[in-house]
């Protein structure tokens, strides 16, 4: 990669690379990228692409001017960015962001091998910009790590009537009868104002907590707003591929957001090393959406420290026989430890919006601090209620038992499937795997009336990914009829 300047060879076709502090307006974003261009006799008709620091990707202003130049936006992790050949740099810059050199390296690194750049960065008071041309012949530049769209969830997959549902991860046939004829004698209590105090109490005993400990919450999703809004990190660390709100939430606040990557060759396995020791909040899920993989207890009880707050969405960990590796219930580990939980996956109840949060009591009393007033209903306390109780932790056990067996043919057909690859050990009621072509194999799998759940939305995954909950075996089978049959010519 040639990191000295060249003039501009055509007029269209450039990436521009753009650095800046947070809080830039977009008009300070563009005026130093409109500068770049016109140094060249461009304009911004010949800008394809646009890159930067992969923490920056959602400053408000850097979206807002990306939106008016019409282009997509990728980010970069500063390693890569730092590894880049650049002339100059900065060494406060590299203090600061983790790379000498923002603007350039990022259009560089996207333009792609043999790309060069065509003039030396141009500064405005907040922002700089850097215009980076492909080599000849190149297709424009590398498409990886395009920002995914983190508001994208399953649900949108079967909006359309007449689909199979094997993209949301609400197990089947539920809520059973006698929760949903429980949640209907509700209705008469509704002149009431909601009291969470039975519903608290049996949460707490559930996980063998004070009822200090617990927060009831409008789903899991709820808390994750909370935290975002309470909390003050300085390094806020999102283990991913996993559910987007964390980082949705976070951003929204208006946090920087630092993503630990897990990799499909290491089976996405949370490894010592994977998280920055001055993280001072980090988010991780077990078992993880979408990669289905339960980490041990004990890898993420290594992740306390003091002064640190470990989240830990458990939203799926009811899925595991036992519950293993859940950390509900522990209490003496450093630093905050916030476990989140919902009733949305085994009891069907995503549209009653019912979850909650297990930690310290100071903390715990904080984001209460922040919910307005009555956030959960009167319907959805009686489920939390009801649903911790003995019978309805037996009947999640044995529903979890189901879901293991119901995984187990999943997986033996999936093996039959060319070109078809799961990456580690799936553990809950969803799989994950690799098949090139996936983007056109879920569009031929909806028109077979089969709706399945895109990888590319997760950060770390991509279009060749795709996530298949669990069912029983008859819709397993018939499901994996039709992706033999519509798997791309080139996986068979």
């Amino acid at each position: 990669m040639d990191g000295a300047p060249h003039p501009p060879a055509c007029a269209h076709g450039v990436v521009l690379g753009l650095g800046l502090r947070r809080g830039t307006p977009a008009a300070e974003v563009l005026r130093a990228a409109d500068a770049a261009l016109a140094a060249l006799g461009l304009d911004r008709t010949a800008v394809t692409r646009a890159a930067t620091l992969d923490s920056k990707l959602f400053e408000p202003g850097l979206r807002a001017a990306v939106r008016e130049l019409g282009v997509p936006l990728t980010g970069h992790p500063a390693a890569v960015l730092a590894a880049a050949e650049v002339p100059g740099g900065s060494a406060r810059v590299a203090a600061a962001v983790g790379t000498p050199s923002v603007a350039e390296a990022a259009a560089l690194v996207t333009a792609g091998p043999g790309a060069h750049l065509l003039a030396p960065r141009t500064a405005t008071a907040s922002a700089t910009a850097a215009l980076a041309a492909p080599p000849p012949g190149s297709p424009g530049g590398q498409q990886v790590n395009q920002q995914p769209d983190l508001r994208h969830h399953g649900d949108a997959e079967v909006r359309a009537a007449g689909l199979v549902d094997l993209a949301v991860n609400v197990r089947t046939g539920t809520p059973p009868p006698w929760l949903h004829a429980h949640l209907a004698a509700t209705l008469a209590d509704l002149a009431a104002y909601p009291d969470g105090t039975a519903a608290r109490a049996a949460v707490a005993a559930r996980h063998g907590r004070p009822t200090g400990e617990v927060l009831l919450t409008a789903g899991a999703a709820e808390a994750f707003v909370l935290l975002a809004r309470v909390l003050r990190p300085r390094r806020a660390v999102v283990v991913h591929p996993q559910f987007t709100e964390p980082e949705a939430a976070l951003r929204d606040a208006g946090h920087t957001v630092h993503r630990a990557l897990l990799t499909p060759e290491q089976g996405f396995r949370l490894l010592p090393g994977a998280v920055p020791e001055d993280a001072d909040l980090v988010v991780a899920g077990n078992p993880t959406n979408p990669t289905s993989i339960l980490h041990p207890a004990a890898a993420l009880a290594e992740l306390a420290r003091p002064g640190r707050t470990l989240v830990v969405d458990e939203a799926f960990m009811d899925t595991d026989p036992g519950e293993t590796q859940s950390l509900a219930a522990v209490r003496d580990l450093p630093g905050d430890v916030v476990v989140l939980r919902s009733l949305t996956k085994t009891w069907g109840l995503a549209g009653l919006r019912i979850g909650y949060l297990l930690a310290p009591a100071p903390l715990v009393s904080a984001l209460a601090a922040a919910q307005p007033l009555w956030p959960v209903s009167t319907p959805a306390l009686a489920a939390a209620e009801i649903c911790s109780a003995p019978a309805a932790l037996a009947e999640a056990e044995q529903a979890a038992r189901t879901t293991a067996a119901h995984r187990a043919h999943l997986l033996a057909g999936l093996a039959t499937v060319p070109g078809l690859r799961v990456h580690g050990t799936p553990a809950a009621s969803f799989v994950l795997v690799h098949l090139p072509g996936a983007t056109t194999v879920r569009a031929r799998l909806r028109e077979a009336g089969y709706a399945v759940r895109r990888g590319d939305t997760f950060p770390g995954l991509g279009p060749d990914w795709l996530r298949i909950a669990v069912r029983d075996p008859a819709t397993t089978d018939a499901f994996l009829t039709a992706l033999r049959e519509h798997a791309p010519p080139g996986a068979r």
